[in-house]
């Protein structure tokens, strides 16, 4: 039987991205969206729900993502679910489900020195990187 994870999600996020590094220098960010998602109930009246994702993100997306992201920044990811378990120090079993980010699009203002765009001053491809925007426009390459 074959089998597919893969998540594709838009929001924004609900904290700064926390980057880290493991012991073997690999970057890791990790970050969290919220997901609102709106509809009209039986009544004719507009309802909402969110949905709170916790996403990781290596190497040089982590980079990007903590140098160009903010609390809530819009966000565009692509990625697969992963799910962890584990035994917390007081013995209790404990589980998380979260996206892994595979690939990602800045969103937003741009430029504006809005939460949901570069920062003010930033370069307008969004990477110091020579060569950067040689791709189709709005993707960053890794």
């Amino acid at each position: 039987m074959a089998n597919f994870n893969k998540v594709l999600l838009m929001g924004n996020l609900t904290r700064d991205p926390e980057l880290r590094a493991t012991q073997g220098g690999t970057n890791v960010a990790k970050l969290g969206m919220a997901v609102n998602r709106r509809w009209t109930g039986q009544g004719g009246q507009t309802q909402e729900s969110t949905c709170f994702v916790d996403l990781t993100a290596f190497g040089r997306q982590a980079e990007v993502i903590q140098q160009y992201c903010r609390k809530g920044s819009p966000l565009f990811v692509e990625g697969r679910l992963e799910y962890s378990t584990w035994t917390a120090q007081d013995g209790q079993k404990k589980s998380k489900l979260e996206v892994i980010i595979e690939n990602f699009q800045l969103l937003g203002a741009g430029g504006k020195g809005q939460a949901g765009g570069r920062q003010a001053g930033a370069p307008a491809q969004g990477l110091d990187d020579p060569g950067f925007g040689q791709e189709s426009e709005g993707e960053i390459p890794f």
